[in-house]
């Protein structure tokens, strides 16, 4: 288990490396993050940290909330999301304690979590790869239908799993072993070889990866 900061996804671009090479990379502004709670195993079963991202006025909160806020001492947090630790990480950190950038290096492997972008209902040909029929004899006007769904006699219905259309993108999406290839903690920037899923402005988890090849 490790860290997983928030971060704001801020766009693309590219760097090159010292042999001149051209690498596209992803802009993540990682934090500051603020502990807001610490969750032990004695009183809730197990161990996390419950970071805040972003900064958000006051007067947008309900009373409760803004009573967790002040409980921690800290100010009020657009964002607020819970990351799995171990007992030793948990003891490294107090509440009110600001996590940044530093605590990952260039050269790191890391799993980038996030929501897709949204693209609506979308019918088989997008949405799953199906063929375009041919614009030939014997079809007419449905060149991007799927066909036939079901089987004749046996079963006699739609088997589960069967791609159909319907709504695209918007889901939950990890993207794993991406590679750090810049850290500039003064900024709290991060450059993430390739692209992390989401729009630009959207907030995405950071952590080291789980299964780094």
């Amino acid at each position: 288990m490790a860290i997983e900061l928030l971060c704001r996804k801020i766009g693309m671009t590219r760097v090159f490396n010292e042999a001149g090479a051209c690498i596209p990379v992803t802009v993540l502004e990682a934090g500051p993050n603020t502990v807001v709670q610490k969750k032990t195993p004695e009183r809730d079963g197990y161990s996390a940290l419950q970071l805040g991202f972003s900064d958000r006025r006051r007067k947008t909160l309900q009373k409760p909330r803004i009573g967790h806020y002040e409980k921690a001492g800290v100010g009020p947090k657009r964002v607020l999301k819970e990351c799995r630790v171990s007992a030793e990480e948990l003891d490294q950190f107090e509440v009110g304690a600001e996590i940044t950038a530093s605590v990952f290096e260039a050269g790191q492997k890391v799993d980038v979590i996030g929501t897709s972008k949204g693209k609506g209902t979308q019918g088989t040909v997008r949405r799953h790869g199906y063929k375009v029929k041919r614009k030939t004899h014997g079809t007419h006007e449905g060149y991007r239908r799927p066909g036939s769904i079901g089987a004749g006699a046996y079963p006699g219905k739609v088997i589960k799993g069967q791609g159909m259309f319907g709504h695209m993108g918007s889901e939950k999406v990890t993207t794993r072993n991406l590679e750090v290839v810049q850290v500039d903690a003064e900024k709290n920037l991060l450059l993430v070889r390739g692209g992390v899923p989401g729009h630009a402005n959207g907030i995405v988890r950071l952590r080291p990866a789980s299964a780094p090849k």
